[in-house]
């Protein structure tokens, strides 16, 4: 083709012969400047607009005060829960089943017991309220929020502000555990040792004590929009971004939709919207040959054999995420009448998604992880806030497109981002996955422990690995 062509040229007289290279080159050097400013160009979603709120929109300016808040309850509706719980119908587990038909209700009538009988509820709203709680207006909805400063900086140290996102069914109070590590350095004395932050965890709308939307759509995009709206209000430019579950991906849209604010991003959960050939190769021959198709020893320990376990783990651990996805309210509504089907069906969730073999105990490993005040603490959330339909509906709202096809599947991250591999994790995405889409991954880990809720199950290693990636990014 290309010697018909310059045969062609050869055809044409002298001038004639100059304009088509002076074109040529003209369109050739034109298309070089247009790649060059184009590779330079990074991509960003839209952050857009939103309302949230009862009927249209006011008119009115928005209230953009911070309020203090605090955690009550009253003793009617602790009378009521009791009430509730003493009616509770059981149905006896088959033998030998453990937790593999889902929570084993002989266990399950234990935690209720000890629910009705010795859980402290004032005690734990007293530990709840040891961190200062706020509420503010945003987009028509009222936005609660822990923050919390540090109470002593070392000397030449400025506090780094920090947000950390829950998921479902976790709540703000998973951080509990680790925000005195964050907020209290330990060191001696050097800038990388006594790292010292200001933490602000967010209620997402919908869950515990954030305000749910009234409209549908209220997606990721439109929760990461709300939250940088959040800390701009606190007055906070530029801040670091840390999150799981459902807390990964709305850090993740809001690296995507204001990345000058966005000093680093730390996920200890990944989420890939797209599953590209180069992975089913991995995948095909990671298990024999894992450095050809660029996987560590580690990723391929942890992938396989995948087909034989992690496909079948996967369809059976999701059932619950079809039923919220789809028809949200229908199942959410005995969740909340009966709390003791809120507990068991969020329990649940902390005994599988922390360890793979706890579904093989009686107890379900609960409390080999967790005490049962903190669980329970974490049920109360939803049951007192009547929230667990409208954390549900979160994924309807999500998962009804197409990952893939949305702004932000098809737009890559460029902000520093650390990602912790915890074992236990519901997926593991090697790194060679990750930076297809996180384009500047400054730090790997694989953790030799620890599921789905690392905040609350492993603080000091997630503490740790987040310092460690600050140190990175800030060349400590």
């Amino acid at each position: 083709m290309w010697q018909d062509i310059l045969q062609s040229v050869r055809s044409y007289d002298v001038p004639q012969r100059n304009v088509i290279v002076a074109s040529c080159a003209l369109g050739g050097g034109g298309l070089l400047v247009f790649w060059l400013l184009t590779r330079q160009r990074k991509r960003t979603i839209e952050m857009g607009e939103g309302w949230w709120g009862f009927g249209e929109k006011s008119s009115n300016n928005e209230d953009e005060s911070i309020r203090p808040f605090e955690v009550k309850t009253s003793e009617k509706e602790i009378q009521d829960l009791y009430q509730r719980l003493d009616l509770a119908r059981y149905t006896p587990p088959l033998e030998g089943a453990a937790f593999h038909y889902g929570f084993n209700s002989n266990y399950l009538q234990k935690v209720v017991s000890y629910w009705r009988n010795q859980f402290d509820w004032n005690k734990q709203v007293d530990i709840l309220n040891q961190y200062p709680h706020f509420k503010t207006t945003i987009e028509g909805i009222e936005i609660h929020f822990i923050h919390v400063k540090p109470t002593h900086i070392p000397s030449g140290q400025t506090p780094r502000p920090l947000l950390m996102v829950h998921g479902w069914p976790g709540s703000f109070y998973e951080f509990y555990k680790i925000i005195p590590l964050l907020t209290n350095p330990v060191g001696s004395g050097s800038s990388g040792e006594n790292l010292v932050f200001e933490v602000i965890c967010p209620s997402i709308p919908g869950y515990g004590f954030s305000e749910a939307p009234h409209k549908q759509g209220f997606d990721m995009t439109a929760a990461a929009r709300i939250f940088h709206k959040l800390m701009h209000r606190l007055g906070f430019q530029e801040y670091y971004l840390q999150g799981g579950d459902w807390g990964s991906g709305i850090t993740t849209h809001m690296a995507q939709m204001l990345p000058k604010s966005v000093k680093g991003l730390h996920l200890n959960m990944v989420f890939l919207s797209k599953f590209s050939c180069s992975d089913l190769i991995s995948l095909l021959l990671g298990a024999y040959v894992p450095w050809l198709v660029g996987l560590t020893r580690e990723d391929s320990r942890r992938l396989f054999p995948y087909f034989k376990t992690q496909v079948s783990f996967t369809l059976r651990e999701s059932g619950y995420m079809h039923i919220q996805a789809t028809k949200p309210d229908t199942a959410g509504c005995g969740l909340n009448n009966c709390p003791v089907g809120l507990a068991a069906y969020i329990l649940e969730k902390f005994s599988t998604w922390t360890d793979k073999s706890f579904p093989n105990l009686d107890d379900g490993g609960l409390e080999r992880k967790y005490s049962l005040d903190d669980l329970l603490t974490n049920v109360m959330i939803y049951w007192v806030t009547g929230s667990i339909v409208t954390s549900m509906r979160f994924y309807k709202e999500n998962l009804s497109k197409n990952p893939s096809t949305t702004p932000s599947g098809r737009t890559a991250v460029y902000v520093p981002t650390g990602v912790t591999a915890f074992p236990d994790e519901l997926l593991h995405a090697p790194p060679s996955w990750v930076k297809r889409k996180f384009k500047n991954l400054v730090t790997y880990s694989y953790m030799p422990r620890g599921g789905h809720f690392p905040a609350f199950e492993e603080p000091q290693l997630l503490a740790q690995d987040f310092k460690q990636f600050i140190r990175k990014v800030e060349h400590l």
